[in-house]
């Protein structure tokens, strides 16, 4: 009988999205690799009628030139593409619903074809606004949702 090898854990990647109120368009995501922060996709769509909350919190903080929803998606496949078995970790629901409508082409057709799976984490003592550098930028709030999942895995 063949040796089989042994079986690689996927990849954990933290994510975070922006979006435009709840159930609101998405203005930003963010994925941080688990085992190394400089592997990290960071991106923004423009948000044509922001509400009052999104323009004073979310939009002065995006540090980075929105792209189009088109082009965002076709990066966020290429960031996830080389991994066989990508799992995006969220802190909220609503982060990981974004994920699978973003990277549809609008016509039916999925932008990666290998398997992913989603790890919604226990709501716990996450405050992005307590624990983020700059919150409710969704690349910072991925940095701090890292930082909180990994000193709660090492407890």
């Amino acid at each position: 009988m063949p040796e089989q090898e042994p079986s690689q854990k996927p990849m954990r990647y933290f994510l975070d999205t922006e979006f435009n109120g709840f159930g609101g368009e998405l203005i930003s995501i963010a994925a941080v690799a688990e085992e190394d922060e400089t592997i990290f996709f960071y991106e923004a769509i423009p948000c044509k009628q922001p509400t009052d909350w999104v323009a004073k919190h979310v939009l002065p903080v995006l540090q980075t030139t929105p792209l189009s929803r088109e082009e965002v998606a076709r990066r966020f496949a290429g960031f996830l593409i080389n991994d066989p078995q990508p799992r995006l970790v969220a802190d909220w629901p609503e982060d990981i619903a974004h994920v699978p409508a973003l990277l549809t082409d609008g016509n039916g057709k999925r932008l990666i074809e290998q398997e992913m799976e989603f790890e919604l984490l226990a709501g716990g003592d996450f405050a992005s606004e307590k624990l983020s550098e700059c919150p409710h930028n969704a690349y910072h709030d991925a940095l701090a949702l890292r930082q909180w999942a990994m000193a709660r895995k090492s407890d």
